[in-house]
């Protein structure tokens, strides 16, 4: 009898409440650097029902009207009147500028703040993301623009996916073991009719584009067997509660810094992008299977305490080899991460990326997702 184990990831959708926290802090953010790209930022915002606080440190030459910031996003997600919240909410601002004990040690190129920052790749799908991550993503995805377009006229914006897959002894993925998804409803649609539409226009046509054994596929869909309440009328939300979701899924380490409301010199934002960059660049050079790196930061200083490379012994080359190509090929200062990453040239939307995720997203072209160090890696090892 086959042994297997199993592993779980989970995603929310941008109607989550936590997410929805997320998104504002980003427009916040997209806002002042839209006007003024040197802006710092350290934005966070707690959403419950019929009121949205944002506070934080901002420090910009621009103007932002928070007010419509925050109203303007809550139409976008989706909710309505009816729904317990929606954008003709209280909001209240509490922004302060940034300390001048911070921005001392900014000012002159270093950190924003100490702290640990981990990246990864692995070769489970086309864009060296771990499959459960992907999965869950693409069924919220997909159920998201369902929603929004009307085909799936029930459906309210909180929906959150959970995806289990089995791997066998040599670490391969056998089987899809468990598909879990709640999404948020209308009063009037039935259990039945949720579940039969989740599984056979949601679910079903995401699986069959990756060919993945589902003979014995188990299906929770909604299993509490109703929820109307949802988003920040059900449960409160805060920026940076999903940061595994934001990332990996729980496939690789994280440091614990939240990405979001956070400009590029906060290298818990920075820096972890670039850590995926790091990663993606080493197993698509096909050094290693899987890569997972670590960088340490302090504050004001501007290169990284440390760069640790862990391969979970699928390396092909010696992993002090590749750690020294990384130094060597990879300016990991914030303010040569923020230059080779565009992370303040407006190319794209951090509110976007609050959305569905950081990470190993197609849909936008990143620039810590490109292969473009795979040679001068090879060089820098003599390969």
């Amino acid at each position: 009898m086959k042994k297997f184990t199993y592993f779980t990831s989970e995603f929310v959708s941008p109607g989550h409440p936590d997410k929805v926290s997320d998104q504002i802090s980003d427009a916040i953010l997209d806002a002042c650097l839209a006007d003024d790209p040197n802006s710092r930022v350290a934005c966070e915002v707690f959403c419950t029902t019929g009121l949205v606080v944002v506070g934080g440190e901002i420090t910009t030459t621009t103007y932002i009207d928070v007010q419509e910031i925050v109203r303007k996003k809550i139409s976008e997600i989706g909710y309505r009147p009816g729904m317990g919240f929606d954008s003709d909410c209280g909001t209240l601002s509490c922004i302060h500028s940034q300390s001048p004990d911070i921005a001392m040690g900014v000012d002159v190129g270093g950190a924003g703040d100490q702290g640990i920052m981990f990246g990864g790749a692995v070769k489970e799908t086309e864009e060296l993301m771990p499959l459960a991550l992907v999965l869950s993503r693409e069924i919220l995805v997909r159920l998201t623009k369902m929603m929004k377009a009307g085909e799936i006229a029930w459906a309210r914006p909180d929906q959150k996916s959970q995806v289990t897959l089995a791997y066998d002894e040599n670490g391969n993925i056998d089987h899809v073991d468990s598909i879990v998804v709640s999404v948020q409803h209308n009063e009037e649609v039935s259990h039945a009719e949720i579940e039969k539409t989740v599984i056979e226009k949601v679910v079903n046509p995401v699986l069959e584009k990756y060919k993945l054994n589902t003979d014995n596929i188990k299906y929770y869909i909604n299993p509490t067997g109703r929820f109307v309440v949802g988003g920040p009328h059900g449960d409160t939300g805060l920026t940076g509660r999903k940061i595994i979701v934001d990332t990996y899924g729980g496939y690789f380490r994280h440091g614990g810094g939240a990405f979001s409301g956070k400009d590029p010199s906060k290298v818990d934002r920075s820096a972890a992008y670039a850590a995926r960059w790091v990663a993606k660049n080493v197993v698509a050079a096909d050094f290693a299977d899987k890569c997972e790196i670590q960088l340490s930061y302090a504050i004001g200083v501007a290169k990284p305490v440390s760069i640790k490379v862990d391969t979970f012994g699928t390396a092909k080359v010696d992993e002090d080899k590749i750690s020294e190509a990384i130094a060597k090929v990879f300016d990991l200062s914030p303010r040569g991460i923020e230059k080779a990453l565009e992370l303040r040239e407006g190319k794209f939307k951090y509110q976007d990326l609050a959305a569905f995720g950081h990470i190993g997203r197609t849909d936008i072209d990143t620039p810590w997702e490109r292969l473009n160090k795979i040679e001068e890696l090879k060089k820098a090892i003599n390969l």
